[in-house]
C-alpha cells in the first residue's frame, strides 16, 4: 500500500507474525531510469526476513530493466501489480489497465521472468468492470508466461474498494490454477482470514487495509488457525505502545522530524475506536518530536 508499507511498518507486522510483507508499489519506469527516491522505497531494514517488491508497468522491456536492477537485492518475489485503480497509474496503461489486455500482461510477466531466477508473482483484480470479468484469462496468461504465484482481490477496477469482495472468484481461480493462489479483500479480522481460507480453499491470504493500525491481526490469525496458545490481548496500552515502537523505527529510517509527520496517518488507525481517541489524534497533529508523542500517549494512559 503506497504511503504505508515502509520498512518500519513491515517490521512491526513481521514481529506479530506476518509471514511475507510487500514493499510499497513502485514504478518500473522510474526504476529503469535510476530514480533515487524510487530505490529508497525498496530499502530493507536489517532485521527484515521475507519481503516482496511490487512494480507496475505497461511495457515488457521497461519491466525487464527494473527486474534486472532489483534482483540483486534478493526479495522473496518480484510482483507485477495488475490491480491498482489509481487514475495516474491507469493513465499509463499500468495496474488494473492490464486486466483489459491479458496478452500484454503475459508479455510483461515473460520479460520479467527472463531476467531473474526469483519467483515472479502477479496481483490481479476480478476485471475492469462488471461487464469485463477477466481474472481467469489474465491468470492463465500470467501462469503461461512463468508466474509462480497469483493474488486475487475480487473486486473490479470500477468498484475500487466499494461494495463487497466476491470471494467466489478466489475459489474458482484456486481450483483452476496450477500455481498457489492468495486471496485478498475484506480481511479485517482473524475470523475473516479463517473464513476466506475455508470458503475458497486458497493457499494463503493477503491482509492489506485490515493491518493498518492493527498489526496484531497476524498474531490473532496464527492463534486461531494453530489452536496453540492465545493471541495477545489487544488493549489500549498495547495499541499505543506498538504505535510508539512503530514511530521509533520510522525515525531510524527517515529521521525524527519526517517520522513524526508521517506517523500521524498511522496514529489515526492505531487510535480508531479507542476511548478518547479523537482527543489523542487532535493532539498528535502538533507533535514534532518523539518525546512529544510519548508525553501525549503517557498522559492518555495515566488518565
Amino acid at each position: 500500500m503506497a504511503g504505508y508499507t515502509d520498512a518500519a511498518f513491515r517490521t512491526v507486522c513481521a514481529d506479530f507474525g506476518a509471514a511475507l510483507c510487500f514493499a510499497e508499489m513502485v514504478s518500473a519506469d522510474a526504476l529503469a531510469r535510476g530514480n533515487a527516491r524510487t530505490l529508497e522505497y525498496l530499502q530493507k531494514s536489517p532485521g527484515e526476513r521475507l519481503i516482496s517488491f511490487q512494480i507496475f508497468s505497461s511495457d515488457p522491456a521497461t519491466a525487464a530493466s527494473a527486474v534486472r536492477l532489483i534482483s540483486p537485492l534478493r526479495p522473496a518475489t518480484i510482483d507485477l501489480n495488475c490491480g491498482c485503480s489509481v487514475p495516474k497509474v491507469l493513465k499509463g496503461g499500468c495496474g488494473a489497465a492490464l486486466l483489459r489486455d491479458p496478452a500484454l500482461l503475459g508479455s510483461i510477466v515473460a520479460a520479467m521472468r527472463a531476467e531473474t531466477d526469483l519467483p515472479v508473482s502477479v496481483k490481479l483484480r476480478s476485471g475492469w468492470d462488471s461487464g469485463s470479468i477477466s481474472y481467469l484469462s489474465c491468470a492463465e496468461a500470467a501462469v503461461r508466461a512463468g508466474a509462480s504465484m497469483l493474488t486475487l482481490h475480487p473486486r473490479t477496477r470500477a468498484q475500487g474498494f466499494g461494495g463487497r469482495a466476491e470471494w467466489d472468484h478466489i475459489r474458482i481461480l484456486t481450483h483452476s490454477s496450477p500455481v498457489p493462489v492468495f486471496g485478498s479483500g475484506d480481511l479485517f479480522s482473524a475470523s475473516d482470514c479463517r473464513d476466506m481460507l475455508a470458503r475458497t480453499g486458497c493457499d494463503g491470504v493477503m491482509v492489506a487495509r485490515g493491518a493498518l493500525g492493527n498489526p496484531f491481526i497476524f498474531a490473532e490469525v496464527d492463534a486461531l488457525l494453530s489452536n496453540q496458545g492465545a493471541a495477545p490481548v489487544v488493549d489500549p496500552p498495547l495499541k499505543l505502545r506498538t504505535a510508539l515502537s512503530h514511530l521509533r523505527r520510522l525515525a531510524a529510517e527517515v529521521g525524527e522530524a519526517k517520522a513524526c509527520r508521517d506517523m500521524r496517518k498511522h496514529f489515526v488507525a492505531y487510535t480508531k475506536g479507542l476511548e478518547g481517541g479523537a482527543v489523542l489524534r487532535q493532539s498528535v497533529v502538533y507533535a514534532e518530536t518523539i518525546a512529544e508523542y510519548e508525553e501525549i500517549v503517557g498522559s492518555h494512559l495515566r488518565a
